[in-house]
C-alpha cells in the first residue's frame, strides 16, 4: 500500500479522543514522529463522558500518568461497580462490580457453588463474595496500604488464608469531567512536544490515484500536510466517512435506543462509589458522581418518548440547582465499517458508538489508541496490519454491543419497549451464550474479551436467567465444608470493608480537586451552553 516512513500524524479534532491519542504518540514516539492536532474551538464538545471501566488504569500507568495529580486534576471519584436498578423489573435492583468473586476451581467457578448453596437452602446473595459489591453497598472505598494525609488505613492482612493474595486488590475506575481530562490530556500532550493548529476543516485532499489523505485545508488557508491521519471529528467522521465514505453498520434492531439529554447539577451529597443505571419505561436514566457535581441523563428511544417527555422527567428526577441547561444529544448505534481505511484511522465517535450503560466508550478509544501503537505502521502501511486492526476492533465492538443488548433483551416489563427488546431476534453468539447458561450455568470468556466471565454471571443472574443445572462438582462438597468456604471469603471481605472510610473521606484525603478545577469546570460548561456544535457524544462515552 503506502511506502516510504510514516513521520507526519496529524490527528484531526480533539475532545477527549483527540487528546488521549495526542497524548500516547507523543508518550511513545517522542523522537520519532511530527505530531500535529488540528481543531477548532468554534466546534463544541458535550463534555459528558463521565464514566469508565478499570482498562484506563492501565492505560494511564503505561503513559506515566501519576494518580492522585489526574484525579485531583480532573476532579475524579472512584468507581467499583454499576447500579442496575429496575432492569429486571421496577423495584429489582442488582450490582455489576469490577472484582473477582469468591473461589472456584479451574473446572469449576464460584458461583456454581454459590448455586448449589442455594440448592441446600443456603441463603447468600451473589455480591456477598465480591469486595467491590460489599463496599458499593455501604459508599465505602479504600486502596490498601494506603497511609497518607489522615485517611484511615486499610489493613491486607486478611486473618482468613482462603482469600490468597492475588485476590487482595480492588478493582476500580473513575467517574471524572470530560473537559477537564482533555484538558489534561492536552497539556501533557503539548508538554511532549505535539503542535496544536487552530482551524476548521474546510477540505481533505486525496491522493489523486490511492486515494489517501494528503492534506487539510484549513477556513483560514492553512494547510497541514502528513503521513498518517487519525480521525477524532465525532460523528460526523470528516476524514473516514466524509471523505473515504467507509461506510457504517447500524446496530438499532438490538439497541433502539437513539437520543439522551444531559444535565449537570451541583451535588447535594457525598460521592458514591458507582454508576447508576436507573431502567424507565422508554429506556434508562444515569447519574454519575464527580467529587464536586453530577452528571445525569435520560436514553431513551424517541419512537417510544419525546424530547420534552425526556426532558420533564430528568429535570423532576434530579432537582438540585442545574450548571446549565439540559441539552438534547441525538445518536446512532453501530460501527464503522473499517476502522482503518487507507491512511485513515477512526477514533471515538468517528469508528461508531454503543450506547454509555457499561461506560466502554472511553475503552474503545483507549484500546484503539493501543492497537495502533501496537501496530504501528513506520515504514508504510501494509494490508496485513490494516486487516488485523479492523479485525480486532470489530470483534471488540460485538462483543461489547452483545453484552449491552443482553441487559435489554433480558427483562421483566410491561412497556412496549422492553416487550420489543425481550421478543427480538438475537446476535447468534449472544443468544448461545444466553442459553448455555440457561442451561448449565456457563459462561463463556473469549481470550480477548472485555468482559470477564464475573461480568457475564453477575449481569446474567441479575437480568433473572435461572440456571436449570450448574456444574457437578459443586455437589461433592459436604455441608460443612461449603460453610467453611463461605465463611472463609465473605468474612474477611466484610472485616476489610468495615475497616474502610466512606468513598467521600478517602476521596477528600488522597486526591481532593482544587477550588482552579471546580472554577475551569464552571467556565467550560457556560463555553458548551453558548457554543452550537456538532453532537458528539454521551454518557459514559466520549466528546468526541
Amino acid at each position: 500500500m503506502a511506502q516510504g516512513s510514516i513521520r507526519r500524524v496529524v490527528i484531526a479534532g480533539g475532545g477527549t479522543a483527540g487528546w488521549v491519542a495526542a497524548c500516547a504518540l507523543t508518550h511513545q514516539f517522542r523522537d520519532m514522529l511530527e505530531v500535529t492536532l488540528v481543531e477548532s474551538e468554534q466546534i463544541g464538545t458535550v463534555g459528558v463522558g463521565e464514566s469508565t471501566i478499570p482498562t484506563i488504569r492501565t492505560f494511564h500507568r503505561l503513559l506515566g500518568i501519576d494518580e492522585r495529580e489526574f484525579m485531583s486534576s480532573v476532579a475524579a471519584s472512584f468507581k467499583l461497580s454499576i447500579s442496575f436498578e429496575n432492569w429486571l423489573r421496577p423495584g429489582h435492583n442488582y450490582f455489576h462490580p469490577f472484582g473477582l468473586t469468591g473461589l472456584g476451581t479451574w473446572a469449576a467457578e464460584f458461583h456454581h457453588f454459590w448455586l448449589d448453596s442455594r440448592r441446600r437452602g443456603l441463603t447468600s446473595e451473589l455480591g456477598d463474595f465480591c469486595l467491590e459489591t460489599v463496599a458499593s453497598r455501604v459508599d465505602r472505598f479504600a486502596l490498601p496500604n494506603h497511609q497518607g494525609d489522615g485517611a484511615q488505613q486499610w489493613s491486607t492482612r486478611w486473618a482468613n488464608q482462603a482469600m490468597s493474595p492475588d485476590r487482595l486488590e480492588v478493582n476500580y475506575a473513575y467517574h471524572f469531567d470530560a473537559g477537564l481530562y482533555a484538558a489534561y490530556m492536552r497539556e501533557r500532550a503539548e508538554r511532549q512536544g505535539l503542535t496544536r493548529i487552530e482551524g476548521r476543516i474546510r477540505q481533505v485532499r486525496q491522493h489523486p490515484e490511492s486515494g489517501f489523505v494528503e492534506a487539510l485545508e484549513l477556513d483560514n488557508g492553512t494547510v497541514v500536510e502528513g503521513d498518517l491521519f487519525i480521525d477524532c471529528t465525532g460523528a460526523r467522521a470528516v476524514l473516514s466517512e466524509q471523505t473515504l465514505g467507509t461506510g457504517y453498520e447500524d446496530w438499532n434492531q438490538w439497541l433502539p435506543s437513539n437520543r439522551a439529554v444531559a444535565l449537570q447539577t451541583e451535588a447535594q451529597g457525598p460521592a458514591v462509589p458507582y454508576t447508576r443505571a436507573i431502567a424507565h419505561e422508554a429506556g434508562w436514566h444515569w447519574k454519575i458522581a464527580l467529587q464536586h457535581r453530577i452528571g445525569c441523563g435520560i436514553v431513551f428511544s424517541d419512537a417510544h418518548m419525546s424530547d420534552d417527555e425526556a426532558t420533564a422527567r430528568l429535570l423532576a428526577e434530579n432537582p438540585a440547582r442545574a450548571l446549565r441547561d439540559p441539552w438534547i444529544i441525538p445518536f446512532r448505534t453501530g460501527r464503522r465499517r473499517k476502522a482503518w481505511n487507507k491512511n485513515v484511522i477512526a477514533l471515538g465517535l468517528a469508528s461508531g458508538f454503543i450506547e454509555p450503560l457499561e461506560s466502554t466508550s472511553i475503552h474503545l478509544t483507549l484500546s484503539g489508541v493501543a492497537r495502533l501503537l501496537k501496530l504501528f505502521p513506520d515504514d508504510g502501511i501494509d494490508e496485513s496490519m490494516v486487516q488485523r486492526y479492523n479485525d480486532i476492533s470489530r470483534a471488540e465492538m460485538e462483543h461489547v454491543r452483545d453484552f449491552i443488548i443482553l441487559h435489554y433483551h433480558l427483562n421483566q416489563r410491561d412497556e412496549p419497549l422492553w416487550q420489543q427488546v425481550r421478543n427480538m431476534t438475537l446476535p447468534a453468539d449472544l443468544a448461545h451464550r444466553i442459553q448455555m447458561f440457561r442451561d448449565r450455568a456457563h459462561a463463556s470468556q473469549g481470550e480477548d474479551e472485555l468482559f470477564r466471565l464475573d461480568s457475564w454471571t453477575h449481569c446474567m443472574l441479575g437480568q433473572g436467567v435461572v440456571p436449570k443445572a450448574h456444574h457437578p462438582l459443586a455437589r461433592t462438597l459436604a455441608d460443612a465444608d461449603l460453610k467453611r468456604l463461605f465463611d472463609g471469603i465473605r468474612q474477611p471481605i466484610d472485616r476489610a470493608v468495615a475497616a474502610m472510610p466512606t468513598h467521600q473521606q478517602f476521596l477528600d484525603s488522597y486526591c481532593k480537586a482544587p477550588p482552579s478545577a471546580w472554577e475551569l469546570m464552571y467556565e467550560r460548561a457556560r463555553k458548551h451552553a453558548s457554543v452550537t456544535g456538532r453532537i458528539a457524544g454521551v454518557g459514559g462515552g466520549l466528546a468526541r
